[in-house]
Parts: structure tokens; C-alpha cells; sequence
């Protein structure tokens, strides 16, 4: 690959990187591309360059984050040692509460885009937290014996319980003194979680 070949990748990369973190601070509506080409050191003219528009951007955005998301959960997924479901079902939600703490902008996305019934929300919903929550139901219903409706109640709380603390990682430092972004507390949360959720 070029120089400049590399270059263009690492500033698309950077763009993207940005994006994601200013629309999950923000929500769409208040992330402008100039906030995104200011925290990415780019110039603003290069969003348009590379994505044609501020909503191509948050798609491909928010397409690398969940995509990222599930080959983790893949990967983590195919190398679980026990044949027993439940603790593939406790796995499965420490690897949710892991790449949650590892990137708060993953918890903040959903709560910021699941608030307005509009296109985002529902191609987000289709493309990505869909397939996520069937993957779950289909791990989880059996051993825990979730119906329809408390599998909603299900997933909703895991969310919470797994991604609140990372997002407002400021305030749980302020109220606790815990520092809820280092590799201990992730692993402590993502192990206090499963725990909780499969006992």
C-alpha cells in the first residue's frame, strides 16, 4: 500500500473512530461534522469526501462498532470450554459487559437512538440489535426458561446492568471512588453480571 494510500485509510479510520464517540456523546441531531472533524484532527471537507453525508457516516460508524461487537461475541462464543448452556449463557454476558465497558459509546448508541421511533432507530434495530437479541434469546430462553415477554424484560435489564456503569463511568467515579473503565472493574462487573443474571 501507498503512502498515500495509507494515509487516506488512517484518516477514514480516525473519521470513524470520531464519529462514533461524538454521535454516542451527542446523539445525531447535536453531533456536527464539524465537532467530528475537530476530534478526529481532520478537515471537515474530508467527511463529505469520504462518506457524502452526515448519516452515511453515522451508518458506517455504527456499522463498525456492532460489527466489531459480534466477532468478538463470535470468537469469545466458539472458544467456550463447558458444554453446559448455562455458562455459555454466563459467557455471553460477560462478553457483552466486557466490549460495554471497553467502549461506552456501544451502551450510548443504543440509548441514544432507541429514544426517536425514526429511520436510524429502525435500520439500527434491523441491521444490528435484531440479529443480536435473537442470538441472545436463542443462548438464553432454554436454560433460563424465558417466555416472549420476560425475555424483553430480560434483555432490557442485561443492558442496563451490563453498560449504565461505563457510560456514566464520571458519576460512578464522583459517587464511589470507583474507576469503572480499568480492566479490573470490567472484568469484576462482567463477572458480578453473569452471576446475577444466571445464578
Amino acid at each position: 500500500m501507498s503512502n498515500r494510500a495509507q494515509q487516506f485509510a488512517g484518516t477514514r479510520v480516525r473519521i470513524m473512530e470520531a464519529a462514533t464517540k461524538v454521535f454516542a456523546d451527542l446523539g445525531f441531531n447535536g453531533a456536527s461534522t464539524r465537532n467530528i472533524a475537530a476530534r478526529a484532527g481532520a478537515n471537515q471537507g474530508l467527511i463529505t469526501y469520504h462518506f457524502k453525508s452526515k448519516d452515511a457516516l453515522w451508518r458506517a460508524a455504527t456499522n463498525q462498532l456492532f460489527t466489531e461487537y459480534r466477532q468478538r461475541l463470535q470468537e469469545r462464543m466458539n472458544n467456550v470450554a463447558s458444554d453446559d448452556p448455562r455458562e455459555a449463557a454466563r459467557e455471553c454476558i460477560r462478553e457483552f459487559v466486557r466490549f460495554s465497558g471497553h467502549h461506552p459509546e456501544f451502551f450510548r448508541t443504543m440509548v441514544e437512538e432507541g429514544k426517536r421511533p425514526n429511520d436510524r432507530m429502525r435500520w439500527l434495530v434491523e441491521t444490528h440489535i435484531r440479529p443480536l437479541y435473537d442470538y441472545f434469546k436463542d443462548l438464553i430462553r432454554e436454560p433460563l426458561d424465558l417466555d416472549g415477554e420476560r425475555m424483553a424484560h430480560f434483555m432490557y435489564m442485561l443492558i442496563g446492568a451490563g453498560g449504565l456503569i461505563f457510560a456514566n463511568a464520571p458519576e460512578c467515579r464522583e459517587l464511589t471512588g470507583l474507576k469503572a473503565n480499568t480492566r479490573k472493574a470490567i472484568e469484576e462487573h462482567a463477572e458480578q453480571v453473569a452471576q446475577l443474571f444466571v445464578p
